[in-house]
């Protein structure tokens, strides 16, 4: 219960902070950069020397083949603080990745304006929370996760915009079956039919439509398809979803017949 407020209320703050847009720079401390300019300073060492280096020449393809400027910078005992803004001169078209191992969450993101046009502010709080969260980094590295979130903002980019991060994580999934096979059983629940002669109860499942077509269309299918392009999901969802409806109907035609048996006696 506790890590589950946390996690919410680690949502909360990212979002006060993206909505507010005013990263603070506490200190100002130019002599750990270095002198040749480069896109990515990792104080932290959270890079391989190979990470590094191909991730600098990624960068500095996509400035120059795009004019978007993305700058990583990690930091963990020292930081550059407000000396990283001339050094980089950053602007309208830049991003600041920052990692720092030492909070709840690895990253903080400094979004330049023209990103949100692409972008808007509620991907830049998913982003951070999906792959800075401390569940990820332990299974993926600190490494794992800055690479990942800077491939899902190329990714956009290429794309022309996202208005979520791509991708479907398990836990997404496993969220969407669940509210796939929830539908499917209120489905099955409002269509058992009510009177003698009548197979399906158009009232009833017209009636719970809202309800069943929510956490099956809104919970389960949307999610899947604003992430990925992969029709296995949905597959899966479906069929989940058909087989809950079938198991709901034939299991409230049990609950209503052993209702009416002493009620006829």
């Amino acid at each position: 219960m506790l890590s589950k407020t946390n996690y919410l209320l680690g949502i909360f703050l990212s979002l006060v902070i993206f909505i507010s847009n005013k990263p603070v720079f506490a200190i100002n401390n130019p002599n750990l950069l270095p002198e040749e300019k480069t896109p990515v300073i990792d104080l932290a060492k959270t890079l391989s020397p190979n990470q590094k280096n191909s991730l600098e020449e990624n960068l500095n393809k996509l400035e120059k083949e795009s004019g978007w400027k993305i700058k990583y910078l990690s930091q963990y005992e020292s930081a550059p603080g407000i000396a990283i803004k001339d050094y980089w001169h950053l602007d309208d078209t830049s991003l600041l990745i920052i990692a720092d191992p030492r909070g709840g969450n690895l990253l903080n993101f400094n979004v330049g304006d023209a990103y949100f046009s692409f972008m808007p502010r509620l991907f830049w709080v998913e982003l951070q929370t999906r792959f800075g969260n401390q569940y990820y980094v332990k299974e993926h590295g600190e490494d794992g996760a800055v690479l990942d979130a800077i491939n899902s903002v190329k990714v956009c980019l290429n794309r022309g915009g996202c208005k979520v991060v791509p991708g479907l994580p398990k836990e997404q999934y496993i969220w969407t079956l669940c509210t796939s096979i929830l539908g499917g059983l209120v489905a099955g629940f409002s269509a058992a039919p009510r009177k003698e002669g009548q197979i399906i109860s158009i009232g009833f499942l017209a009636l719970l439509s809202p309800l069943w077509g929510m956490l099956f269309g809104i919970f389960g299918l949307a999610p899947i398809i604003t992430r990925t392009n992969d029709i296995l999901p949905l597959l899966k969802n479906g069929l989940a979803f058909t087989a809950a409806g079938i198991a709901g109907y034939l299991l409230s035609q049990t609950i209503f017949s052993n209702y009416e048996q002493p009620k006829k006696g």
